[in-house]
């Protein structure tokens, strides 16, 4: 069989377990978050955090409490890092610089898991379980509860009520995240990779030498980083490694856990606001963009340039045998399109093109289909935009669910949508600008522009996977990338909620025979051609500077 049809065939089979799973977990999600019932558990955790679940909160509150809660587990991670050496279960590790301790606490809390470190040879395990793998939940369940507020502004009416921050954070952490994550550590324990609290050991002998490797608790840390979006790894190598990601099987699986909650939201959208047929319409636009992506890219990586790439069965540079081509390319547009950055392969070794895709996959705003919640209400800022350009183009009021959109509707909107280009682009434009961030590009020409442009795209857009070839652990490249992370997370928050507010406030609006009918295929086709247009005039110039120009000159 040739690798192209294996490709095939892996996602033909990563698309029916999506769809299997598709009607029962999104009715669940909205089960969960239409409920009024208070699970025991979740009692005691309002009770200590001193938090009333049935208090109805306006857009202004409901941010503050999300940006305070955020602001705690900055505080909290950053400290736990600082601290290190001088607390239990460190192997020995001494604490974080404080540069790099905040660019962690940032990428962490941002639900973006960058790294600037060797992940086995500086986080001891209560770093690892009790810090970064505590936020890979709580970060998931922050951005599933700002998309259910928006969600909530689309169904409510002459109310600026969103529901309990508390009780939506709680509820995504312990009715949802929790038993997914439990049941898929069992899944990769079972596929072979590690769950211990093992310390450093010997693994062999070589004519240099021993190597030393620890153990840790990493099938639990794996299946929430990818179930929640997070990305990261425990050891260097990330999802390459086979402690993390053990067999083609479990690589299918991880893409499976990262796609799961992002597709299956859209069911849940579609439900709260009392038409499932408006949920189709949102999948059908990450469906449609998510396969081509996967499509062009099997294809970039499959291409035979030359005899060594003709030999190997396409670009082998930088792939692990196990996964080949197709396993590598699905997983890296997978993590891409989300705002994953789990990498099971470098993407600086990817040909020109097909690093290019990759990028452009951030750059989309990571909604095909996204991050878990930060995808569906990106995705539902588009639909506005959409609405209000079919609006202009027919001469009609825009509506969309009933709700008018409006100037207000609109500014907030376009603020969304420039605030995460305005970092990347700035934030390059200085490191390239000033001496020294330059000095840590390892290639020159278009592919060392790349490996910028992509480090702040992947930080804005709380991606969190690296090019590889840049050393990020500077002072420059972890404060200036931590700010890039804070920003690209919670300024779009900020612009959703009011949004959010201010949908939820105005009274329904009649459907005419004028009205654009927002959950047919002509609406999902505008949808994917505003979102290519809107990225295309906003990223083609940077592009052209790097992943362009270096696959037209290859």
């Amino acid at each position: 069989m040739s690798s192209p049809t294996a490709g095939a065939l892996q996602l033909l089979a990563l698309t029916a377990a999506l769809a299997l799973a598709y009607r029962p977990l999104g009715d669940h999600m909205a089960r969960v978050y239409s409920s009024e019932r208070h699970h025991r558990p979740e009692k005691w955790i309002y009770k200590a955090i001193g938090a009333d679940p049935s208090t109805e909160m306006r857009w202004p509150a409901y941010l503050r409490a999300v940006l305070a809660f955020s602001a705690v587990g900055v505080l909290f991670l950053y400290a736990l890092q600082r601290l290190q050496g001088s607390l239990p279960g460190s192997l020995g590790f001494a604490s974080i610089d404080p540069d790099q301790a905040f660019n962690t606490a940032a990428s962490f809390v941002a639900n973006t898991n960058w790294q600037s470190y060797y992940g086995e040879q500086a986080m001891g395990h209560l770093v690892q379980t009790g810090g970064l793998a505590v936020q890979n939940f709580v970060s998931a369940a922050v951005g599933m509860a700002v998309a259910v507020a928006l969600v909530r502004g689309f169904a409510r009416s002459r109310t600026g009520e969103l529901g309990n921050f508390w009780a939506d954070l709680v509820r995504g952490t312990v009715r949802i995240l929790l038993p997914l994550s439990i049941a898929g550590a069992l899944v990769l324990v079972a596929c072979g990779a590690i769950q211990n609290f093992a310390g450093i050991h010997e693994v062999g002998q070589f004519a240099g030498g021993t190597q030393q490797w620890n153990g840790g608790a990493v099938a639990s840390q794996e299946v929430i980083k990818e179930l929640g979006t997070n990305g990261g790894g425990y050891f260097n190598a990330n999802s390459a490694h086979p402690f993390e990601n053990p067999t083609p099987f479990s690589n299918l699986f991880e893409v499976f856990l990262i796609l799961l909650i992002p597709f299956a939201l859209t069911r849940t959208f579609g439900r709260m606001v009392g038409n499932p047929r408006q949920g189709y319409a949102i999948l059908a636009t990450m469906a449609t963009i998510w396969l081509g992506f996967t499509a062009l890219m099997m294809w970039t990586e499959f291409a035979h340039h030359g005899p060594a790439l003709e030999a190997a069965g396409g670009a082998m540079e930088g792939k692990e045998n196990r996964f080949g081509i197709a396993g590598s390319s699905i997983f890296a547009v997978a993590t891409t399109l989300t705002s994953t950055g789990a990498v099971n392969s470098f993407h600086s070794s990817y040909t020109g093109l097909g690093g290019g895709i990759a990028l452009l996959g951030m750059q989309l705003g990571e909604i095909a289909p996204g991050g878990v919640g930060s995808g569906l209400y990106g995705m539902l800022i588009m639909a506005v935009i959409a609405v209000f350009l079919a609006g202009l183009m027919v001469g009609r009021t825009p509506e969309y669910l009933g709700k008018k959109i409006g100037t207000r509707q609109i500014k907030l909107a376009a603020c969304y949508l420039l605030v995460t280009p305005a970092l990347v682009l700035c934030f390059t434009a200085a490191a390239l600008a000033l001496p020294t961030p330059g000095n840590s590009m390892a290639n020159p020409g278009a592919h060392g522009f790349t490996e910028i442009l992509y480090a702040y795209t992947s930080g804005a857009n709380n991606n969190g996977s690296a090019f590889a070839g840049l050393n990020a652990d500077t002072q420059w490249f972890n404060s200036t990338l931590g700010i890039a992370m804070l920003l690209g997370r919670f300024l779009p928050i900020v612009f959703v909620l009011a949004l959010a507010g201010s949908l939820a406030e105005q009274p329904p609006v009649p459907a005419t025979a004028g009205t654009l009918r927002t959950d047919k295929p002509l609406y999902a086709g505008l949808l994917v051609g505003t979102i290519v247009v809107i990225t295309g005039l906003t990223y083609f110039p940077a592009l052209a500077l790097g992943p362009l120009a270096e696959g037209l000159a290859s």
